[in-house]
């Protein structure tokens, strides 16, 4: 016979002093996170108020219901409440000595503030004369009431908080006092009345029938009423929205459901000997071993995070006549905590009348820098090893040390939100071209360049800009991929503002908000946010404990962990921040700027002659760029990639040109001028395909464009002897991008090996370059096996190779209907921003079978994968030797490769 499913759990003592706590710490899953330590500190002894867990399970059962209670689960409730009424006593609801719990919520994981808690519950016009009655403190009661009728209210029936403080308000100016404590138990008293007849006034019958009284709806008097609509309210907040908000930006599963947790109340506004506080037992800020909190004399826990008084440090608790025992107390506690989780604790207390009580512990929320501090502070004090402190650290937390953000204490609104699409803030002048950009930067001037979208095109605006904003596009958008590799901050996709770059402004949907050019705006593009004006930046600041947690998980870590770099100075950025080589320099982007005008030139003439001084004048400044990227890189590997892209990307916009051409005809314009230009047009719109990203580029555009991988090979070999003639070691590798068959890659292996040799014979240098692919199409992955036999290293371009396994456009589906996927869970996540299963079986069966094909192969990454925690993880299993990312993601790739080994140990 099937045991029952255990739905509810009990903690703390019997009416003897016994321990008849069920659970402990590790039963997170079941009883959330707040439950199973609160059963964890009982277990150890605290002074905890006795309560009773409803499990996370529960909550999802009732949920995938349609909020229906599973059947004979209000009965278990119902043994427990009668149970926990035995070992207090006390009676809910009792007129002559009542108990009064609190139904509070706990998930899994931590979600700090995101669900909703009810106190005092029990109180009615009956019970609240038994509280008088026990406490002799009218005051304190018709405060208790007055505070339970506010949140029940608000929280379960959803009623405005401001109704209620606009009362209280209301009621203090009559009374001319300033604050909450002011007010006589009569004041208090006035107030409950008036609160059920707001709560009468603002609550539909029709939708609760049940608290029809008479005619009209009333305060429900039933505690078991009460206590049932509380623990629905607190399943509900499970879906409320800034709950999913917090689980989407954090990761967390939407099938985890909440825990309840119906606990004793414990007093503390019962006069100057009581209080409430939270505290942690290290400073969150920046990891000080110091204990770090604040309380309140005479209040509820609610008062200390609702900011409505003005709280005390926690180090003052002790030297308060009335609490002194109560704090030494609670500083012995902090240390035991400690000690047992080792680890920062954060904690909720009150205490009674001079009594000291535990209300909750949890792991603590910290910053960075704190993080890092904590971690080895802990090592160092024997609470956790070195391995323990590297798993400590959030990777993404890395993010906050190496990118400005906005000053915490600023005061902003904020104007639009799109995709937090490279990490770090921006404050500068709004302009809307890359050539205003420039201008702006030359001039002195900070400014964000906003765009539609952007492209290659841009790339010295989006240099010369602090920030990148654009309405258009997602986290792999050609302006979230070059603003992460350079470091700056960009928000991609905010739909909300409409561009019109001809007038250089842009308005913001649902406002009547027009940012013009030269108008002051900020971003932040850690939580993809856009605000009129200028924010404060902070640098948050870098310490030595950085550099001893990346130290302590090179120690660890399996993955080697490379930079996507285009330049000298990003090279050496990488090379900075702990990269063991270049794994991707993209050579497109040394072709921008004034060698734009050189590609064009020889994309649109046909004559010979004319395309090989192009060529010509192409490899002398390829041969200065690797030159200089390899010198940088001196004793370490650079994979240098051949064009990619297709090349109507190096042409001008055949639309601007249309436009242009229509204004000069509507103006009288040159009649040579007008027809020059529209060949022009027509000579780019030969270049148009259907399915650029599909169509003549990689491999492709080397072996249709012999001339342009000969040169590129020979700009390599040249710049490489040279750098051997004078004494250094640099390490090229060449890699072919887009292969689909064995015989592509085999006839560009043959160009380059041909190249290098005679380049090796002028130069009379010996020259070992490798050549090997990027694996980035779904046939590649397959056949690798054969492809392998030509190559000595694969490299998988993980952005592509999801884009042509899903038959997404990466450009244009994360605008569109990648949040409408996600929404409706037809997705788990963005697989552009997280490898998606799928696409990692092929990057799996192209390892394997690229072994199959050349044992000594070496296999990387170098998509944006490479520098997403999750999918570190993913490629570790894999057995790949190394991942490449930006040159700012290298820390945070090291620290999750080294936690993604330790995973499996």
């Amino acid at each position: 016979m099937t045991e029952p499913v255990k739905r509810v759990y009990a903690f703390g003592k019997d009416a003897q002093g016994n321990n008849v706590t069920e659970g402990n710490t590790t039963m997170k899953a079941t009883l959330g996170g707040k439950g199973a330590n609160l059963a964890e500190m009982a277990n150890i002894g605290l002074p905890v108020p006795p309560g009773f867990t409803i499990s996370c399970q529960t909550c999802m059962e009732y949920a995938n219901a349609g909020n229906v209670w599973p059947e004979g689960v209000l009965d278990t409730i119902h043994e427990y409440r009668l149970d926990l009424e035995n070992r207090i006593g006390k009676k809910i609801g009792d007129a002559e000595d009542p108990l009064l719990v609190s139904v509070r919520s706990g998930a899994p994981m931590s979600m700090p503030g995101m669900m909703d808690t009810v106190l005092n519950l029990g109180l009615n016009d009956e019970s609240i004369n038994g509280l008088i009655k026990q406490t002799e403190n009218p005051r304190f009661a018709w405060d208790s009431y007055r505070r339970f009728i506010q949140m029940f209210s608000n929280v379960v029936m959803g009623l405005d908080g401001d109704l209620f403080e606009n009362a209280i308000n209301a009621m203090k100016a009559v009374r001319g006092v300033k604050s909450d404590t002011d007010l006589t138990a009569e004041d208090l008293q006035e107030l409950v009345a008036e609160f059920k007849g707001i709560f009468t006034e603002n609550v539909s019958g029709e939708e609760y029938p049940a608290l029809v009284v008479d005619g009209s709806v009333q305060f429900p008097q039933d505690p078991m009423v009460q206590l049932k609509l509380a623990i629905e309210a607190v399943f509900g907040s499970w879906n409320n929205p800034r709950a999913v908000l917090y689980r989407k930006k954090n990761k967390i599963s939407d099938d985890l459901g909440t825990a309840v947790n119906v606990q004793c109340m414990v007093f503390g506004n019962k006069g100057n000997t009581s209080a409430t506080g939270v505290a942690f037992t290290r400073n969150p800020a920046n990891g000080a071993k110091e204990f770090y909190g604040d309380y309140l004399v005479n209040a509820q826990g609610e008062d200390v995070v609702a900011g409505i008084r003005n709280t005390s440090p926690i180090a003052d608790l002790k030297h308060v006549e009335g609490l002194e025992e109560a704090g030494r107390e609670l500083e012995e506690i902090f240390v035991l905590l400690e000690n047992h989780f080792h680890d920062m604790m954060d904690i909720e207390f009150t205490i009674e009348q001079g009594k000291l009580f535990m209300l909750q512990t949890r792991v603590g929320k910290r910053t960075a820098a704190a993080a890092l501090h904590i971690a080895i502070d802990m090592e160092k004090e024997g609470l956790i090893d070195k391995k323990e402190a590297v798993r400590r650290v959030a990777p993404d937390q890395l993010d906050q040390l190496l990118h400005p953000q906005f000053d915490k204490n600023a005061d902003y609104d904020v104007l639009a939100r799109g995709l937090n699409a490279s990490p770090g803030a921006a404050v500068g002048e709004a302009v809307f071209s890359s050539a205003d950009a420039v201008a702006a930067a030359e001039a002195g001037r900070k400014c964000v360049l906003v765009r539609w979208e952007t492209n290659p095109d841009d790339l010295a605006g989006m240099i010369a800009a602090e920030g990148i904003l654009t309405s258009h596009g997602g986290k792999t958008s050609h302006a979230a991929v070059i603003a992460r590799g350079m470091g700056a901050p960009c928000v991609c996709g905010v739909e909300a503002l409409k561009i019109d770059a001809e007038k250089k402004q842009a308005t913001v949907a649902g406002t009547d908000v027009v940012i013009k050019e030269g108008d002051m705006i900020s971003l932040d593009g850690t939580s993809g946010i856009v605000v009129l004006g200028a924010v404060d930046l902070v640098m948050p600041e870098l310490t030595g404990d950085l550099d001893t947690i990346l130290e302590w998980a090179d120690e660890f870590r399996k993955l080697g962990v490379r930079a996507n770099a285009d330049n000298p100075e990003d090279a050496k950025l990488s090379r900075d921040f702990g990269a063991s080589g270049i794994g991707l320099c993209r050579t497109e982007h040394m072709f921008l700027g004034e060698r734009k005008q050189i590609i064009q030139t020889f994309i649109l003439n046909d004559d010979d002659a004319v395309r090989e001084k192009a060529v010509g004048e192409l490899f002398e400044a390829q041969t200065g760029d690797f030159y200089g990227m390899f010198k940088e890189m001196d004793g370490l590997p650079v994979i240098v990639r051949l064009l990619d892209p297709p090349l109507h990307e190096f042409l001008e916009s055949p639309r601007a040109l249309d436009v242009e051409i229509a204004r000069l005809e509507a103006t009288g314009g040159d009649k040579t001028l007008i027809a020059e230009k529209r060949m022009l047009m027509e000579r780019i719109d030969g270049f148009a395909e259907q399915n650029p990203m599909l169509g003549l580029r990689g491999c492709r555009l080397g072996i249709v464009y012999p001339i342009l991988p000969e040169m590129q090979v020979r700009a390599i070999a040249t710049a490489t002897a040279k750098l051997k003639k004078e004494g250094l070691d640099p390490k090229p590798e060449i890699m072919i991008p887009l292969v689909s068959t064995v015989a592509e890659l085999e006839k560009l292996r043959a160009v380059a090996e041909k190249i290098i040799a005679e380049v090796a014979a002028e130069e009379g240098v010996e020259l070992d370059i490798e050549v090997g692919t990027m694996i980035e199409l779904p046939r590649a992955a397959v056949t690798a096996d054969e492809i392998a036999t030509q190559a000595d290293f694969f490299s998988f371009g993980t952005n592509d190779l999801t884009q042509t396994t899903f038959g997404f456009s990466r450009d244009d589906v994360e605008a569109e209907f990648v949040p409408q996927y996600l929404q409706e869970h037809l997705l788990p996540y963005n697989p552009f921003a997280t490898i998606d299963p799928g696409v990692a079986k092929l990057v799996e069966m192209g390892v394997k079978l690229g072994h199959e094909g050349n044992p000594d192969l070496v296999c990387g990454v170098c998509g944006e994968h490479g520098g997403d925690p999750d999918s570190i993880h993913t490629f570790n299993k894999i057995g790949l030797d190394y991942v490449s990312c930006s040159p700012y993601r290298v820390p945070v790739a090291r620290l999750a490769a080294a936690q993604a080994a330790l995973e499996e140990e």
